[in-house]
């Protein structure tokens, strides 16, 4: 548990759930997924429950647009149902809305609700609505896992390859626009609109020994997969690979290390997995069938720690640092961008002393 307790975020949740006894229905411990697994009495099937909101997106003026609001409240929860492979149910629906909020604005809100449940297979089964000060917007989403078992964090083993179920880094570059570019004039068209990965994650439950969404981000989500099962990654692939392509583009204009797409707080709700070797080319066949090509980022190792090749420079990154770096920057955007860039001037200082 210690290397867990590194990450203030997992101090924190361990903290506030210790006095509460688990379900022995349960069939999931903590962090191990990321929707909660409970049984069926009666049955073999496994009931999926998540929940999640968006109030600090709102809050902070990440997500400001009433559409890509509603759209988020669904896929952050149905991303959880994605990463243990279930299938979808259905979602409540929390939404707090402001006295004044327009006609309109609500409108686009409950449109991007109703096509984001659309995309992802979930039907609005209710909720609860109230008037509040400020507009909170969450869900939890229910899903059900039949056959075979539902997909969890823990089970990669040294040798499996590491794969993604998509591009990554368009979280941290919508981001990057929204704080930083916007508020200084730029123009800047940057679209953001995360897919719901079910069908994916559906598939994996028969090849893949470990998954996790990327709502934190590449890297945090690599490094708390490192922490759960005592394994290490090493990362190997082009940028082109890796990195969405709108946010590498925007990395290249702004002269902004690519990596830090990766490591920031903001994530784009792709699945990371890893599959043994001896599955691969049955999950590539039947990813094509449903036109899905997984990236392959590369592979599991034994020694506990996260390495990255990109842009002809290999590093290995102090991830306790990074994941930590947004809580006791409490959130403030400049200061957590500026703790960014100085970890990239000490990680390219240790590489050119490593050359010498």
């Amino acid at each position: 548990m210690q290397l867990m307790d590194e990450i203030l975020e997992n101090s924190l949740i361990a903290r506030l759930a210790c006095g509460f006894p688990r379900s022995p229905l349960q069939r999931n411990r903590l962090q191990e997924t990321d929707a909660e697994l409970l049984a069926l009495p009666g049955s073999e099937s496994i009931l999926a429950l998540t929940t999640d909101w968006v109030v600090e997106e709102i809050e902070s003026g990440l997500y400001d647009d009433p559409y890509l609001i509603g759209w988020m409240t669904v896929i952050v929860n149905a991303s959880d149902l994605a990463a243990v492979g279930a299938a979808p149910l259905g979602i409540l629906l929390n939404e707090n809305l402001p006295q004044d909020a327009a006609p309109d604005f609500v409108a686009q809100l409950q449109d991007g609700i109703r096509d984001a449940c659309a995309a992802a297979g979930l039907y609005v089964l209710g909720g609860d609505t109230n008037v509040s000060p400020r507009l909170e917007m969450g869900g939890t989403a229910v899903g059900l896992v039949e056959g075979a078992p539902p997909l969890t964090r823990i089970g990669c083993r040294p040798g499996d390859y590491v794969l993604g179920s998509g591009p990554f880094g368009g979280g941290s570059g919508f981001a990057f626009v929204q704080f930083v570019l916007r508020p200084r004039g730029a123009q800047v068209d940057f679209s953001f609109q995360p897919k719901p990965r079910l069908q994916e994650g559906q598939l994996l439950r028969r090849f893949a020994s470990c998954c996790m969404d990327t709502s934190d981000g590449l890297l945090a989500t690599l490094d708390q997969l490192m922490r759960l099962n005592s394994v290490g990654f090493d990362i190997d692939c082009t940028a082109e690979t890796l990195v969405d392509p709108a946010t590498l583009a925007l990395s290249g204009s702004a002269h902004i290390p690519t990596w830090l797409a990766l490591a920031a707080h903001h994530g784009e709700f792709e699945l990371v997995f890893t599959v043994p070797p001896e599955r691969l080319d049955s999950l590539r066949r039947e990813a094509a069938a449903i036109g899905w090509e997984p990236p392959l980022l590369g592979r599991v190792v034994q020694k506990p720690r996260i390495s990255l090749s990109l842009d002809h420079q290999t590093f290995t990154l102090d991830m306790g640092l990074v994941r930590n770096l947004f809580v006791e920057c409490e959130g403030d955007i400049e200061t957590y961008f500026k703790g960014l860039l100085q970890m990239d001037s000490a990680l390219k200082e240790g590489v050119n002393r490593h050359d010498e």
